[in-house]
């Protein structure tokens, strides 16, 4: 026989108070629950010799919040949105939320179609990283009064909120840093075309190039995937004379600079920076490794996190809070894959 669910009114009586002392003292904002230390001290021990847990659900039925934000990620493995999900992560539970956390693809429509699934759930709001978001969806959550946060992206709608670095400047941070070495034939390495972090990065690079009258040497795309990276460095490098190759490579991300890295040096036989200097963007923990030394455009995930939450949770509190976007400085880090320039 089914063992009948202990509930909110049996802790009542068992600790010899009102069912609604029961559940201010597990509201989630117990600093304003207006419980005594006294009667807190007897629900809880009522509590734990019933075995009792509260029913989020059923709260959430009453207070019409679900405490669940839905998060949106089409990977994690750069090293980069793995560290932010869990600072997201840690970010929401220290509020009293939850993350249900969504993988997709990068395809606009199969975004929409995981999306519509995660809105079934009622969620509180959604962020997303490494995940471009259709118009079509935006205004089907804003309609639905569901606050979005795109967490390292961003598009031109008003409605929507977004926490960006500044990718055109960190572009433009690359690209000075390879021309005072004296680099002459740069060349880029970018991302999936679709992501406006590379478009933004690539754009600030070459328009830095172009402030400086130098010419972009080469381009490929490494679509933030490391086979594609490493066949994209071999046609930048492979079976070509000094003066027909790059001398100077910025790869939109340091998860592919990494990999571009170890084919420039182990498979291709070069060396960094002499041969080439290398430039990443978003100063992951691997960069700094002296294997690599990675010099790099850092963007402060602590502070993009931060902004991101707190965008989110005023949208949520307020639903005339007014959508922002957030863009914070780009800082390069110069370690020892760019070469440093001759003297005279």
């Amino acid at each position: 026989m089914k063992k009948r669910r202990v509930t909110s009114t049996d802790v009542a009586r068992k600790a010899g108070v009102s069912q609604s002392a029961v559940s201010r003292t597990f509201s989630p904002w117990p600093t304003q629950s207006g419980v005594s230390a006294e009667i807190r001290e007897k629900v809880l021990r009522a509590a734990k010799e019933l075995g009792y847990q509260p029913n989020a659900i059923a709260r959430s039925l009453i207070t019409q919040r679900s405490r669940i934000v839905g998060v949106l990620f089409s990977y994690l493995d750069n090293p980069f949105y793995a560290r932010a999900l869990e600072l997201l992560c840690h970010g929401l539970q220290a509020r009293g939320y939850h993350a249900l956390v969504f993988m997709m693809s990068d395809t606009l429509q199969d975004i929409d179609s995981t999306v519509s699934d995660i809105l079934q759930y009622q969620v509180d709001g959604l962020l997303t990283a490494s995940v471009e978001l259709s118009s079509k969806l935006c205004i089907e959550c804003t309609e639905r009064g569901i606050p979005v946060v795109m967490f390292n992206r961003t598009q031109d709608d008003p409605g929507l909120s977004a926490v960006t670095t500044d990718n055109i400047g960190g572009g433009r941070l690359a690209a000075k840093a390879l021309l005072d070495a004296g680099c002459e034939r740069l060349a880029v390495l970018a991302g999936w075309e679709g992501a406006s972090t590379s478009r933004d990065r690539e754009f600030g690079f070459r328009a830095e190039l172009h402030a400086r009258g130098a010419e972009l040497f080469e381009r490929a795309n490494g679509n933030f995937n490391l086979e594609d990276t490493a066949q994209a460095t071999r046609a930048f490098f492979k079976d070509r004379n000094p003066a027909e190759r790059p001398d100077a490579l910025f790869v939109i991300n340091d998860y592919m600079a990494i990999r571009a890295m170890d084919v420039i040096r182990n498979e291709l036989g070069l060396r960094i920076p002499e041969d080439v200097s290398v430039v990443g963007f978003d100063d992951i923990s691997t960069a700094a490794q002296p294997t690599y030394g990675l010099t790099t455009v850092r963007q402060p995930i602590n502070r993009m996190v931060e902004a991101s939450l707190r965008l989110l949770f005023e949208q949520i509190e307020d639903s005339a809070a007014q959508p922002e976007h957030v863009m914070l400085g780009a800082q390069l880090v110069e370690r020892h894959s760019v070469r440093r320039k001759s003297s005279p």
